[in-house]
């Protein structure tokens, strides 16, 4: 591949061994230089003679070449990677920090005895610690919280630095203003501006090593066969780099990244275009993983990341072509993806089940709610019962039990009859899909957010498949590539279309009540729809009592008539201070969908609400929001004395009015008006003398 050829938004991932050397603690010869006047305890107990400095002479330093060039997307840091100098790590970790919102500062440093050279630095947030006792009447306003948030470095043969520790959570919110104005950003920006020349575009390519660890080996003979796979893609490489090349002519922002070995053959692929990352800025609270090619044992093995958007449609937030199935693949492409995305990972995860992505998940979300997909769990089960699969009995049993549970007792005593009827009291798949029965059924996800997405029609058991109809069992790499622009342009199409329906459309009201009302005016069609089916059920439910009373709190008993049965669902309804009404209900309707149940409309109808409290009308379902899908990264600030930001905003700004232009010939003439405006303007400016 010609470097040459390469745009500089071009990721090149290339994978390498770690090494066995032992962290820093254990390396007796070092003295250690504690940078922060606030961490004496971090190093006590240490055979190491310390040396004091002052903490603002550290937080300058500033050869931040990484954030010279806002065009470069940092991944979060990750144990692993390297670097080749220690200015580079330091540069790299204060250009994340800035893109978040937040800055950093030496924390402490080693080096080697009797010698200046650094061997080793903890880098950590600027909030990090709190101010000592003689400085705790200071005038300057206290920013310290005690954030943890930091990574070790250590320093590695062939005078490379390596990340060896990290922690990614703060206990503060960011603040973007405050953060630019600190030092190490300050600092950082005018010195690339003032000393670092702009290199050619081929050198402009950035080289980030996502590093594979490898997980606790189970069967040698497995893991060396796993290990030495490679992509098959039958002779389309040459296809895909034509197609990578070709989208990068049209959309600068368009990202991909290879996974390469060591004798350079290809691994896996992994790419994003613009729209899909400034969408995940919309709609980043779920975030799907599907794959269904792989599962299916499709000729292309192909994986999808799949959002969800206002109107409930599925949308592609990333592709991935991939060698395997193991642990280290979906490290790999899980880091390749949140590379993309600014390290900022998604509210809820979903995967189906399977080990190796359940333990790359936990490493590369932690903080994500990671769930299985309750439609491959319930295809899956249906698979392995044959002998039942056409049984209505059972289909409606498990429906029954799945769904009309509302408490974990009473689902685990109903799941265990139901396997006991049916006698697949042996079946491994059915016990295998009880133990993780807390990552896929309903009844113990009531705080997991959803979006809809917990779906499963009685009469198909197929798992939803956003290629589908598309991409089939046989569909080769070409011919994928061929019609993908095609693909998207239809989902584009769609939600467009769905976009004008929705602002120009009156919808028919199916009842009086002031809440049906209310949503058609807000609610993009096809959530107002399902909203409107909750309004009319409401008809069904009754007798409202309430049970307990605890200050603010109350709990109340809904009855609903389902048939010749009636149920109870239990709401629990409070007011704040300030008058701000919560409720939650046993159902659990409004985690999995986004908007209230019946039960708790009915509450609120009934304690004299007319409208629907602010709170529960997500801005994700609402149709008055314009939603511009061009990527917004960075603070939003502008150093005027930095051209490289001034074309980030410039640049950015643009595209806004490009995005908005497409939306209708009217919209597209008055963009052409004022592009021409402005480039009038701009034409007669006079420059001030420096």
């Amino acid at each position: 591949m010609e470097d040459g050829s390469q745009s500089s938004e071009q990721l090149v991932v290339v994978d390498d061994d770690d090494d066995d050397l032992p962290p820093i603690d254990d390396t007796p010869d070092l003295d250690i230089d504690l940078e922060d006047d606030d961490d004496h305890d971090s190093c006590h107990g240490l055979p190491h003679h310390i040396n004091h400095q002052d903490e603002a002479e550290e937080e300058t330093r500033c050869d931040d070449s990484f954030a010279a060039n806002e065009k470069c997307f940092m991944a979060p840091p990750a144990p692993g990677m390297e670097f080749d100098s220690y200015d580079d790590a330091y540069s790299f970790y204060n250009s994340y920090a800035r893109a978040l919102g937040f800055a950093i500062r030496v924390k402490s440093s080693w080096t080697k005895r009797n010698s200046k050279e650094k061997r080793g630095a903890v880098l950590c947030c600027n909030c990090q610690g709190f101010k000592l006792l003689k400085d705790a009447s200071s005038r300057r306003k206290e920013t310290r919280t005690g954030c943890q948030a930091m990574i070790r470095l250590r320093l590695i043969p062939f005078d490379r630095w390596k990340v060896d520790q990290v922690y990614l959570d703060h206990n503060h919110s960011f603040d973007p203003d405050r953060a630019h104005n600190s030092k190490s950003h300050k600092k950082s920006s005018s010195a690339a501006t003032k000393t670092i020349p702009q290199p050619p575009l081929h050198v402009q390519v950035r080289t980030i090593k996502l590093y594979r660890p490898l997980s606790p080996p189970t069967d040698p003979t497995h893991d060396h066969v796993q290990s030495s796979r490679r992509l098959d893609l039958s002779g389309g490489f040459r296809a895909l780099q034509d197609f990578f090349f070709q989208i990068q002519l049209t959309s600068p922002n368009f990202l991909y990244l290879m996974d390469l070995r060591d004798d350079g053959s290809l691994r896996n692929v992994f790419w994003i275009d613009a729209r899909a990352r400034a969408a995940y800025s919309h709609f980043g609270d779920l975030l799907l993983f599907d794959t269904t090619c792989l599962s299916n044992a499709y000729e292309l093995p192909l994986v999808a990341f799949v959002g969800i958007n206002h109107h409930g449609d599925t949308i592609l937030l990333g592709c991935g072509l991939v060698a395997d199935q193991s642990f280290e693949t979906y490290v790999w492409l899980f880091r390749a993806w949140l590379t993309c995305m600014l390290g900022r990972p998604p509210q809820t995860f979903i995967t189906e089940q399977c080990k190796a992505m359940r333990t790359a998940v936990s490493e590369v979300f932690p903080r994500a709610h990671h769930r299985l997909s309750l439609t491959h769990v319930l295809h899956n089960i249906f698979q392995s019962v044959v002998q039942l699969q056409d049984s209505d009995l059972f289909r409606i049993a498990l429906n029954r039990v799945v769904y009309g549970c509302l408490k974990v007792e009473e689902f685990e005593i109903a799941w265990e009859e139901m396997i006991i009827r049916f006698g697949l009291t042996n079946n491994e798949t059915i016990q295998h899909m009880f133990q993780d029965r807390e990552l896929w059924a309903p009844v113990y996800l009531k705080d997991t957010f959803l979006a809809g997405a917990l779906t499963f029609p009685l009469g198909n058991v197929a798992a939803p498949f956003i290629f589908s109809g598309y991409v089939h069992e046989n569909t080769s790499l070409r011919e994928f590539l061929e019609g993908y622009e095609a693909f998207l342009d239809q989902k584009y199409t769609r939600e467009a279309l769905c976009d004008s329906e929705s602002l120009k459309s009156i919808p028919e009201l199916k009842t009086t009540h002031p809440y049906e009302s209310q949503m058609a005016k807000v609610f993009t069609m096809e959530i107002f729809r399902r909203f409107q089916d909750e309004v009319s059920a409401m008809s069904s439910c009754f007798g409202v009592t309430q049970v307990h009373s605890n200050g603010s709190a109350s709990s109340y008993v809904v009855k609903e008539r389902e048939g010749e049965k009636v149920r109870d669902f239990e709401v629990i309804y409070e007011t704040s201070a300030a008058a701000q009404v919560r409720c939650f209900c046993v159902c659990g309707g409004f985690s999995f969908n986004g908007y209230q149940c019946r039960h708790v409309l009915l509450l609120l109808s009934h304690n004299g609400l007319q409208e629907v409290p602010p709170q529960y009308i997500l801005q994700r379902w609402r149709k008055d929001v314009k939603r511009l899908y061009v990527a917004e990264f960075g603070s939003g600030r502008v150093d005027i004395m930095n051209p490289d930001q001034w074309y980030e905003h410039l640049h950015r700004r643009a595209m806004q009015v490009v995005e908005q232009g497409m939306r209708s010939k009217e919209h597209c003439r008055a963009a052409w008006e004022a592009f021409q405006e402005c480039a009038n303007k701009v034409q007669f400016v006079t420059e001030k003398p420096s």
